[in-house]
């Protein structure tokens, strides 16, 4: 039997919001039309997030706007919330509307607990969208997963790296990142 299922749009979703059908406090995002729940952020994830926030900051300074933790608006029915997005500065920080694909340099979701999710289910709503540069910082396993060439097919170039290389973002190829400084120092 096939169902007939309605998908949310954006606009669905924010009005949802505005008439206080979500708690405030609970964790969402709205993917291909659905509204997914986030899983709970551990310490080493907020760990990540920041130790990769100051090292993106340091290297591009006033070149980007770095977004944490915010919406980013893909189409008609996915806004998710990276962990962290590179953005196209934006004289009033995005007052208007939601960044859109168009002024997303990187995003970068942090995984302690979401492997799977991020680098299948997230990449291909990231790689139909258009995402040009996609990255997963994989804690436990100290490594980034590094997705590229987006298609309707997924990611045609998905690449591993280790904690000993390095990698710079597509749009700015001057500013190397050792993986190993996104990562808590070993014992």
């Amino acid at each position: 039997m096939l169902l007939d299922i309605r998908l949310l749009t954006v606009k669905d979703y924010h009005r949802m919001g505005e008439t206080g059908i979500f708690d405030p406090d609970e964790r969402i995002e709205l993917l291909t039309g659905q509204i997914v729940k986030k899983p709970v952020k551990g310490p080493s994830h907020s760990a990540a997030v920041k130790r990769v926030d100051r090292l993106l900051r340091s290297h591009l300074a006033q070149k980007v706007l770095v977004q944490l933790q915010d919406p980013i608006q893909l189409d008609d029915y996915s806004e998710p919330e990276p962990d962290i997005a590179l953005l196209k500065p934006n004289p009033t920080d995005y007052e208007e509307h939601h960044p859109t694909v168009a002024d997303v340099y990187l995003i970068i979701e942090i995984s302690d607990s979401t492997l799977n999710r991020d680098c299948e289910f997230k990449a291909d709503i990231y790689a139909h969208s258009g995402i040009m540069d996609y990255w997963v910082l994989d804690i436990p396993n100290r490594r980034l997963h590094v997705f590229r060439e987006p298609s309707q097919d997924g990611y045609q170039s998905r690449v591993t790296l280790t904690e000993g290389d390095s990698i710079a973002p597509l749009t700015f190829a001057h500013c190397i990142l050792q993986i190993a400084e996104m990562l808590s120092p070993l014992h």
